[in-house]
């Protein structure tokens, strides 16, 4: 039996595959906690886990809106990412608790560095596309933002002993051949029966699930309404959900469309035809568990909801328009979906064989207890 320490932070879809991965440890005897933001706190011991909070690490909530636009969060986030504070907090949560094994977020450098400096070794937890990943962080703005506050990504990337993506390989291009792919991590069981509200239209129509993220985007609300305007008319039933940034009640919904802050997707994708996402990894790993393609709408441009995008757009599992699509192109697209949905769907079903054929938790968790770690 191992100790082990996973390093999250507040962001999102990053959290269930460690969450997934996590519960496959605890579930094989290891005692598992998680160190990361206050407001985590909640979701981490709702899972059944210890979660110490960032003691030197800045205040960070994913849902909490910022005044500016796209390129002032991009540099929020990079403060998050190269937060030195973390590695501090990292240290001493280890000289606190012996630990085995550290797994800590792909995007977390400041905790990286922390553990590097003290020589305590590490795993990363990929849990998107790697290609984007290392697109972002090692070459791109992001990364020259990281070392222009003295880090060095790819070396720390080098460092790690392994580098776990817990996503699907077949689409990941470009890689390195160190990454260990296990499969996603999908955050909730495949299948189920939806469960819909009394306000929805019953009728026979083809149901469309709308869900852009559950983190705070700027021009997301403005977003989420046009899709809104868009279906009003259309010979669809949509299901809309918001997640915990965005107030249902600042939407107008048409008739035929309900709009929830949080429901299972899992419990409603085995009955839709088409969603409309913002491209989020969690999301769209778990559409395509269900056979489901997808109008993708991109609402960061900085990491890796285009490069997801346009991996499923290659493959005709998915069309893309930019989040800011006016309602004639996003009626016009969804339109030439649903009349389309055959080759759509068997496309996105090719796609879904290979997610679910694997156990990403699994997979994971015998890599990471692999190679003399604690059994």
């Amino acid at each position: 039996m191992g100790s082990v320490l996973f390093v999250t932070w507040d962001g999102g879809g990053n959290v269930p595959p460690a969450l997934g991965i996590a519960t496959e440890l605890a579930r094989r005897g290891h005692a598992v906690r998680f160190l990361g933001h206050p407001s985590q706190r909640e979701a981490l011991t709702g899972a059944g886990f210890t979660a110490e909070e960032f003691r030197h690490a800045r205040l960070w909530s994913v849902t909490e809106a910022h005044a500016g636009g796209m390129t002032a969060a991009a540099m929020r986030y990079a403060g998050v990412f190269t937060d030195r504070g973390m590695g501090n907090d990292l240290v001493e949560s280890v000289a606190r608790t012996p630990t085995d094994l550290v797994v800590i977020d792909s995007l977390l450098f400041g905790a990286m560095a922390g553990a590097a400096r003290a020589g305590i070794p590490y795993s990363l937890l990929v849990h998107t596309l790697y290609s984007a990943t290392f697109k972002t962080f090692v070459r791109g703005p992001l990364g020259l933002n990281a070392r222009l506050r003295r880090f060095d990504p790819a070396a720390l990337y080098r460092s790690a002993e392994h580098i776990i993506a817990a996503t699907l390989k077949e689409i990941d291009h470009g890689a390195s051949r160190r990454i260990l792919y296990t499969g996603p991590v999908l955050s909730a069981a495949v299948g189920g029966a939806a469960m819909l509200g009394e306000g929805a239209d019953n009728s026979g129509d083809p149901l469309v699930l709308v869900s852009l993220s559950t983190t705070y985007i700027s021009r997301q609300a403005e977003a989420l309404q046009r899709i809104l305007d868009t279906v009003d008319g259309l010979a669809v039933r949509a299901v809309v959900t918001t997640g915990p940034a965005i107030d249902p009640a600042a939407l107008t919904a048409p008739l035929n469309a309900e709009v929830h802050r949080f429901l299972p997707h899992a419990q409603v994708m085995p009955t839709a035809s088409l969603m409309v996402s913002h491209g989020g990894h969690a999301t769209t790993m778990l559409a395509l568990a269900h056979d489901l393609p997808q109008l993708i709408m991109p609402m960061n441009p900085f990491f890796d909801q285009p490069v997801i995008a346009r991996a499923l757009s290659d493959r005709n599992a998915a069309r893309t328009l930019p989040k800011n699509a006016p309602v004639n192109d996003i009626r016009t697209t969804i339109e030439h979906m649903l009349a389309d949905l055959d080759r759509y769907r068997g496309n996105a079903a090719r796609l879904g064989a290979l997610v679910r054929a694997r156990d990403g938790a699994a997979a994971a968790a015998d890599v990471l207890m692999a190679d003399g770690a604690p059994a």
